[in-house]
């Protein structure tokens, strides 16, 4: 063999060595986290700050509430696998996380204010909050309806002509609920109580003929309650809704981190089986079964992830 094949040959072996160097460079570049100047908006406050700041729910059985102990739930555990993420991205092993308890009334302005970075509760994503807020991919899609007595002959809407009836304040629920009474003149006594808890204990109290609300959540406080089989989850769907994690607009990057982290989970086989253990097994505290079989707009939703808005 000639001096100058050998030679040509050792070229190209130098030259796919290097060309192999570069890509692995490019590749580590990838799997780097981003360096503090690179940050914006709110993935460059939670890591100046070193503290990410959740918004949680008391009483969103099984979404977001308290145990008694800490804050638990289906939406609650997708919010510390977004936490996880911004860990690794930020690299920041160590980072802490606060946790604020959030209402209907206050989770956006507490949100806008930077009081929060991150809800991931039970919360509406609508068009018309679009306006204010940014929403992740849906976690969750549900009907709403109505929790009433078993023994108040209460089935539909119609039924509640002239009685009082509640719904949680500052919700899409109160909207449609609203929208029904006027479209339909029922004369309904609509109330709005402060958090889901209170609307429930209204109907407990017999001061609300029904709880109009999201059927998951409705379902979370039959089952809860002392005597689930005294209540009745029933009414033909107001609509349907979906429930995202929401966070400050124009903020892309935060987005895209938000985004693959419910997208894998739901592509991935974990969104089923984390349902499965928030809706179809025993739960914290005290061990209820909602019995609130996967849906197949759900079993949709967690095939094809999307941020759209159902409204």
């Amino acid at each position: 063999m000639s001096h100058a094949i050998r030679g040509g040959k050792s070229r190209v072996r130098r030259a796919l060595k290097a060309l192999m160097a570069l890509a692995a460079v490019g590749a580590a570049a990838l799997a780097c986290p981003l360096h503090a100047q690179e940050l914006t908006g709110t993935l460059k406050k939670i890591h100046d700050d070193g503290v990410v700041v959740l918004g949680v729910r008391e009483a969103s059985i099984p979404f977001s509430y308290f145990d008694g102990t800490r804050t638990v739930g289906y939406s609650h555990t997708l919010a510390l696998q977004i936490v996880d993420e911004i860990r690794k991205v930020l690299h920041l092993p160590q980072l802490q996380v606060h946790e604020i308890t959030v209402t209907s009334a206050n989770r956006t302005p507490m949100l806008l204010n930077n009081q929060i970075d991150l809800e991931c509760g039970s919360t509406t994503h609508t068009a018309e909050r679009d306006n204010v807020a940014a929403f992740s991919n849906s976690f969750f899609q549900y009907a709403v309806r109505m929790i009433a007595r078993k023994n108040s002959g209460i089935a539909d809407f119609p039924d509640l002509a002239g009685k009082t009836v509640v719904t949680t304040a500052a919700t899409s629920d109160e909207r449609l609920l609203r929208q029904l009474n006027t479209q339909k003149n029922l004369n309904m006594r609509v109330t709005s109580a402060r958090d889901h808890a209170q609307a429930f204990a209204a109907v407990k109290d017999n001061r609300a003929a029904a709880f109009v609300m999201d059927e998951p959540i409705l379902y979370g406080f039959k089952a809860a309650d002392s005597h689930p089989d005294d209540f009745i989850v029933t009414g033909t769907p107001l609509g349907y809704e979906v429930y995202a994690c929401m966070f400050r607009k124009g903020d892309e990057p935060f987005r895209q981190l938000v985004n693959g982290v419910i997208a894998r989970g739901q592509r991935s086989g974990e969104a089923e089986r984390l349902y499965r253990q928030w809706f179809m097994q025993p739960i914290p505290p005290h061990g209820i079964n909602l019995n609130f079989p996967l849906s197949e707009q759900n079993r949709a939703l967690f095939a094809n992830p999307n941020d759209h808005a159902r409204d």
